[in-house]
């Protein structure tokens, strides 16, 4: 049974090639075919136009309305504009014809084997058809049948702790924090908080605000803190929220204790160092770069730099790091292709308060790396992030 609706299903679309295949063909051909027969109507209209005007001429005649010499005239005109007419038309009633020969062959021939040809070269007959449903139940890697059905499913059963837990960072990495946030809390009112549903969480107070840490994020973090008070997100986030009031000093103590509890090679250590540098800090682990990365980079600080840092007073060493700052700019000026160094020197002029050079510095680095792609995407979720509008930037 199964077997023959399969067929039944195979015949039916094939007919349904044909049909739409024969419409196509009559909808291109329709245009070609009327063309010789609109030349012939438009000679008869004239023809039947100018006999017209001679009926009328003798009315005007008898009724006195023209003189007899104004009458010939006119008949003659327009006797010879018949003749002419009546002459034309059978030299050019065949000519249409001939002239459209070859598309008429090549729309019936030539389009539907072309397309025929295509299809089974790029096209699969085989495949059955696969509705909503179907899909589903076999989601595969499609993530927007996943959240779908995920969606479907909290619909039904709203009180699912671990699918609200689920699908709020797969929310949040597409982009619809709104439905983020609800799916955290959801998550948090029915499973208890945990530091990763509350730093999911804050982070998404943070997208929705674009990037700034809100005093609600704040305190969503030292909640987390509070379950776990070595968490380095949590507590990388409240020293920026610090930094982001404008309370350098207090920045920089959190971000130096932040870089004391870390491993040497932990991946988070760079982005810290910076925010020490930032605030008139001396990095630890001079001249650490994230893993992966070329230390030879624009922008990344020399062994000599940090010890230099290290000895001077905070007005000298904010100094030093405004030149830093100027020269990684200007050797990215010269160098665009490095998006390491879009990243640090945006960020660079957020912290020094320079939010005018940021926003042009953001401009700069999405020419050198365009939004469409992952490392644009991830200078706008910095500019986010630091506050920096984003509007111009991408033109």
């Amino acid at each position: 049974m199964t077997a023959r609706f399969t067929y039944l299903g195979d015949m039916l679309f094939w007919i349904l090639v044909a049909a739409l295949t024969a419409a196509l063909a009559v909808i291109l051909l329709y245009p070609l075919l009327r063309g010789a027969k609109a030349a012939d109507n438009i000679r008869a209209g004239e023809a039947a136009v100018y006999r017209d005007q001679l009926r009328e001429l003798d009315r005007d005649l008898n009724g006195g309305l023209i003189t007899p010499e104004e009458a010939d005239y006119a008949r003659a005109e327009i006797g010879r504009r018949l003749i002419a007419v009546s002459a034309d038309e059978p030299a050019e009633t065949l000519k249409p014809a001939r002239h459209h020969r070859f598309t008429e062959a090549f729309v019936l021939l030539v389009l539907p084997v072309l397309g025929l040809c295509l299809y089974l070269t790029t096209g699969r007959p085989d495949l059955p058809s696969q509705p909503l449903e179907a899909r589903l139940e076999n989601p595969g890697n499609d993530v927007a049948v996943l959240i779908t059905k995920a969606e479907r499913h909290l619909a039904e059963k709203p009180d699912d702790g671990k699918g609200w837990d689920v699908l709020a960072p797969i929310y949040f990495r597409t982009m619809r924090v709104n439905d983020a946030q609800l799916a955290y809390r959801n998550a948090i009112r029915l499973l208890g908080p945990s530091p990763v549903r509350l730093d999911g969480l804050a982070e998404t107070l943070m997208a929705v605000s674009d990037g700034v840490v809100t005093e609600e994020a704040r305190q969503v973090l030292e909640q987390s803190l509070t379950l776990e008070p070595d968490n380095p997100r949590a507590r990388f986030y409240i020293a920026l929220s610090m930094e982001q009031a404008g309370r350098p000093d207090e920045a920089r103590q959190a971000f130096e204790a932040l870089a004391k509890q870390s491993p040497a090679d932990a991946p988070w250590l760079p982005l810290v160092n910076q925010h020490i540098a930032m605030n008139g800090g001396a990095p630890a682990g001079a001249g650490s770069v994230a893993p992966g990365a070329n230390p030879a980079a624009p922008g990344n600080p020399t062994q000599q730099d940090v010890a230099a840092a290290e000895t001077m007073n905070a007005g000298d060493r904010q100094q030093m790091i405004r030149g830093m700052v100027e020269s990684l700019d200007a050797k990215l000026s010269e160098d665009p292709n490095n998006f390491e160094g879009w990243m640090r020197l945006v960020r660079s002029y957020a912290v020094l308060n320079d939010k005018d050079r940021a926003a042009d510095a953001l401009k700069r680095g999405l020419a050198a790396f365009p939004p469409p792609g992952e490392q644009g995407r991830q200078l706008l979720a910095l500019a986010r992030e630091l506050g920096i509008a984003t509007e111009g930037a991408t033109q």
